[in-house]
């Protein structure tokens, strides 16, 4: 009996954090902290030294800002999630979890990052806030009226980035503002290969992701010429033009390699226009801005 007790403590245990990690979206909300410690890396300087105690707080400051607003997303989106086979399962469609609670652990985590954000520097906290009311209160709501939606929701997709740039040296300038730009094209490319090989799914939920609203050679077109702003913007710090932000140039070879081999899938989608050659953008694209990051890293400390 008492066996059978704690092993029910232990699934229950369990499932809270299971639960707690699908609707924050940890995968996501991860690789977004990877992005603001990246940003972080390259911002801090003999003026601005490195202090591991900031570091801590933006990524625990950036995790509670996107993981709230997923939680915030996901009760918006509720009865839409519950129509398409990838979200039905989700802690508020399948009932698993309440509103109420889902909305409280929303506003705590809003509160703990805000908080976090702050202890670092009143603008990090401030850009948190604009990332979380434009993913909420903007991008969030036009899913379902327009493929605008997508380049809505570019502006607080791209913020991470360059926010431990701010972390670093409290000031936003064009140093910030690049990082901004390299991750804002980034995700054109990469949202319009999911809402391409989701296409059906998000069709049952009335969501409006591509830019023409079909899987077209209009659409394939706006993804390639997205994904060449996206190589002339990660490769513009070559050209002493970011201030602080510099790349030699054999980072700046190694990072517009990178964007080659992008370009040659979102070209491939453009050929075939099938679902398996845009999911295989979209891994590609995630691959992508791991390693520019980590090329941006490691060119400037070796």
């Amino acid at each position: 009996m008492k066996i059978s007790l704690l092993e029910t403590n232990t699934i229950t245990l369990k499932s809270v954090f299971l639960d707690f990690k699908e609707i924050t979206k940890a995968g996501l909300a991860i690789s977004v902290v990877f992005s603001s410690v990246v940003g972080y890396l390259l911002g801090f300087s003999e003026t601005h030294p490195f202090r591991f105690s900031t570091l801590v707080f933006l990524a625990i400051g950036g995790y509670c800002m996107v993981g709230a607003s997923n939680i915030f997303n996901q009760v918006i989106e509720r009865d839409l999630d519950a129509k398409m086979d990838r979200t039905k399962n989700r802690p508020v469609p399948s009932g698993r979890m309440s509103v109420n609670k889902a909305l409280t652990i929303g506003f705590v985590l809003t509160f703990i990052g805000l908080v976090v954000l702050y202890f670092i520097n009143p603008k990090t906290a401030m850009f948190g806030a604009i990332s979380i009311f434009m993913y909420v209160s903007l991008y969030t709501p036009l899913k379902t009226i327009t493929p605008l939606s997508v380049f809505v929701g570019a502006f607080p997709g791209a913020i991470p980035f360059m926010l431990g740039w701010v972390a670093a040296t409290g000031n936003f300038g064009i140093e910030a503002g690049t990082l901004f730009l390299i991750q804002f094209f980034w995700q054109f490319p990469h949202f319009w290969a999911i809402g391409w090989f989701l296409y059906d799914d998000y069709e049952k939920a009335g969501f409006f992701m591509l830019p023409t609203g079909q899987r077209d050679k209009k659409t394939a077109i706006q993804i390639i010429l997205y994904t060449f702003w996206l190589i002339i913007a990660s490769v513009l710090p070559v050209f002493a033009f970011t201030g602080m932000l510099q790349l030699s140039v054999v980072g700046a070879v190694l990072v517009f390699l990178l964007g080659c081999w992008m370009m040659y899938h979102a070209v491939q989608l453009y050929k075939k226009r099938d679902a398996q050659t845009a999911r295989k953008l979209m891994l590609v694209s995630v691959t992508y801005i791991t390693l520019l990051q980590v090329i941006y890293v490691i060119d400037k400390f070796v």
